[in-house]
């Protein structure tokens, strides 16, 4: 019997990790509607802060925990303008632009963490990761308009600038991870602290306060800051350092199929013809994207001889 290398299991198993993220990711809307008139960047620094202050606590009960933490200035910048770059231009967007044309350019973001990704030494971008990921976005697309034509009025061309600001950060911190390999995942939550602090100036510049009116929208908050906007970024952290980053990209599509399908389980909308094209479209590409994942896995399951003579 030959026993299978651990770098590729490792691999796969960093993978598997950052898609958890991808399922997290899709409890966004059912979470987020439950939670209220809360306006987005109070909601944002509600959440971000309670993650962060949850993860910083466990970090510095563990041994070294400090230590993990005491980064160069450059790593908490990165981090910082990744999560809250990202936030910030997608709520910009979605105030400034129709919010379906938003979402569709935001939506652009696993595509351009597949084409990214060719930049990163050691990775070498294949058709087939193109194919899914353009089958990804296609399902994207179909999701978020409804099946409906889009006209984009170039009165909104502000938002639309900021919804590919918006794409442009998350692909762009998520393939620039890599090179960032070395800095610990403990790290995030700093990031989630920071990005919460300057969520909450802009609240304050920008937004009317609105609290969280009862229990269940405060578990919903609560819901929000510990999975889709909490552990989330933190496995999709180990994911993108260590993990197949091209078939990430193209299974973060999952994410609005998985959310669309929750929210209609939760009574906002109904199952329809689009929505069974987009989740036929969203998972095809994900499998087309992975080939190389799923033939190198079964490539290396182990042989077992039968014993025999001489």
């Amino acid at each position: 019997m030959v026993a299978p290398s651990s770098a590729p299991a490792s691999r796969l198993r960093a993978t598997l990790i950052g898609l958890t993220a991808v399922l997290m990711w899709s409890a966004l809307g059912l979470f987020g509607a439950a939670s209220g008139k809360v306006p987005p960047f109070l909601l944002n620094a509600l959440c971000f802060g309670i993650s962060g202050l949850a993860a910083t606590v466990y970090v510095l009960s563990r041994p070294g925990g400090a230590a993990l933490l005491r980064q160069p200035l450059r790593v908490w910048a990165f981090g910082t303008a990744g999560l809250f770059g990202f936030h910030f231009f997608y709520f910009t967007a979605i105030r400034n632009a129709p919010p379906v044309d938003a979402n569709l350019i935001n939506y652009t973001w696993p595509l351009l963490i597949v084409v990214f990704s060719a930049l990163l030494p050691g990775e070498r971008l294949k058709p087939h990761h193109v194919v899914g990921a353009l089958l990804g976005l296609g399902g994207a697309a179909l999701l978020v308009t409804g099946g409906s034509g889009l006209s984009f009025d170039p009165v909104y061309g502000f938002g639309y600038l900021a919804a590919v600001c918006s794409a442009l950060f998350w692909s762009s911190y998520s393939v620039l991870s890599r090179r960032l390999a070395a800095v610990p995942t403990q790290v995030v939550a700093g990031f989630c602290l920071a990005t919460s602090a300057l969520s909450l100036i802009c609240h304050l510049a920008l937004e009317e306060t609105v609290w969280p009116q009862g229990a269940s929208e405060w578990l919903a908050v609560l819901g929000l800051a510990a999975f889709p906007v909490g552990l989330a970024f933190f496995t999709w952290d180990i994911g993108v350092k260590r993990g197949d980053i091209q078939v990430l990209g193209a299974g973060a599509y999952a994410a609005p199929l998985l959310s669309t399908l929750l929210l209609i389980a939760a009574g906002y909308g109904e199952f329809t013809l689009v929505v069974a094209i987009a989740c036929l479209a969203i998972t095809l590409g994900a499998f087309i994207a992975a080939r190389d994942l799923l033939l190198r896995r079964s490539a290396e399951r182990p042989v077992v001889k039968a014993p025999g003579r001489g």
